[in-house]
């Protein structure tokens, strides 16, 4: 097999995210990877230069995953607060998700990104950034006039909310209806004193 086709990276991508959901992280190397595609690992390896490259690639597909669906609330022309309400529902909900509904899929997820710290720096990155371009926008349109600065104001609304969507934190929220109240209660905390007015 020639592993020089367009759509081989993510065919080796799709494999590797199969061999960590069916084995675990202990299997997902590049020559297991090419084992499973029939191809030679030297295939593998032009495409991703190490077996961290490929664990880290396979992370990053694992969290684009959350982050693209918040992506379409953050980017919605409705009103900030509601956004913003939206958007942490929508995080939280994502994240249980993930943690309790295939528990040892998620541990092998989890330990291959906790390997790479720099994709959860960058998958954090994005998410503060959706949320100060909320919360930016509130400022503008005068929907949370006490916004003072976006990024910090994010990352500060992030920390605030954090047991409902940090993946060693999710599981202590109980039932998803009380999770689900508690987050609303806090979010309308927050909006509160961010300036939202009911």
């Amino acid at each position: 097999m020639d592993g020089s086709t367009p759509d081989t990276r993510s065919r080796i991508l799709d494999a590797a995210a199969a061999l960590l959901r069916r084995h675990g992280p202990d299997k997902l190397t590049v020559l297991d990877v090419a084992k499973r595609l029939g191809m030679s690992h030297g295939n593998v390896y032009r495409h991703f230069p190490s077996k961290q490259a490929l664990r880290a690639a396979v992370a990053e597909d694992w969290l684009a995953a959350v982050t693209a669906p918040l992506m379409a609330i953050a980017a919605d022309r409705g009103p900030p607060p509601a956004r913003l309400a939206a958007w942490l529902s929508a995080l939280a909900g994502i994240k249980r998700r993930k943690v309790l509904d295939d528990p040892e899929m998620f541990a092998g997820f989890h330990r291959v990104a906790v390997e790479s710290p720099e994709v959860v720096a960058a998958h954090l990155g994005h998410m503060i950034e959706q949320v100060a371009g909320i919360l930016a926008a509130g400022k503008a349109d005068g929907t949370l006039p006490l916004v003072t600065d976006p990024e910090a104001d994010a990352r500060s609304v992030l920390t605030a909310t954090l047991r409902f969507h940090h993946p060693d934190l999710v599981a202590s929220t109980g039932d998803a209806a009380t999770a689900e109240a508690e987050l609303a209660r806090i979010t309308a905390l927050l909006l509160r004193g961010l300036g939202a007015t009911p």
